[in-house]
């Protein structure tokens, strides 16, 4: 079995990341003994096949605890940003700063995947700025990061277009008022479903047939994709 785990650790919070980046490493090390009591009987996780993905801001999370800001018992073996963002601008990273820009400097020791929402840099009003500023954002992850490597960009998609269609409550509602949005929902969150899933099959499972086929046909693509790039 290839575990596929995904906390979902979100919370309103500072600029600050060190503490979620901390959360991470603790879970990380509690699936050693606490995850197998509670799965099915006769289900045992491969541990030696852990991928770690987050969005937003939890992209840059994912990369510093990948980057070993915090130290884990359990070593990752795929990495995957969603629009990873990095602070306001550059020279404005929030605590602490992942970005170095100095090409290729990642030293991952693993695949990584980062997927970028074209819509992303924009700004949704004149009051917010863009929710994935050019300088911080996925172009700037990928750019540090060493083979393996792919980056793929949604052309008119926004950086909240991957959640659900009906978010609820205050923060809910203010995902459709603060960042720039594509005209629909679902094509975004299949498109992201499925690249994550391809590759992690690629990477994981040694499966790159989907991989590469969305490499060399990316028209069938639920999105229009503006950017195909693998190192």
């Amino acid at each position: 079995m290839v575990l596929y785990f995904f906390p979902q650790l979100y919370r309103v919070a500072g600029p600050d990341s060190e503490e979620e980046i901390k959360s991470v490493a603790t879970i990380t090390d509690w699936l050693i003994d606490g995850l197998s009591p509670l799965l099915p009987q006769g289900v045992t996780p491969n541990l030696r096949k852990l991928a770690l993905a987050g969005h937003s801001r939890g992209g840059k999370v994912a990369f510093a605890v990948a980057l070993g800001h915090a130290e884990t018992k359990l070593k990752f073996s795929a990495l995957i940003g969603i629009d990873p963002v990095d602070g306001m601008d550059k020279g404005k990273q929030t605590n602490p700063p992942v970005l170095t820009y100095t090409p290729r400097s990642f030293d991952l020791k693993m695949a990584a995947l980062v997927v970028g929402s074209g819509l992303g840099g924009l700004k949704k009003n004149p009051l917010f700025p863009p929710c994935a500023p050019e300088g911080v954002s996925h172009q700037d992850f990928f750019d540090e990061c060493c083979s393996p490597a792919c980056h793929f960009v949604a052309k008119e998609y926004g950086h909240l277009d991957m959640l659900d269609d009906e978010t609820k409550g205050l923060k809910g509602k203010a995902t459709y008022c603060l960042c720039k949005n594509g005209e629909a929902r679902k094509p975004m969150r299949e498109f992201v479903g499925g690249v994550m899933v391809a590759f992690m099959k690629g990477y994981l499972n040694g499966e790159m047939k989907d991989l590469v086929d969305l490499r060399d046909k990316p028209e069938a693509a639920p999105v229009e994709i503006s950017v195909v790039s693998f190192v």
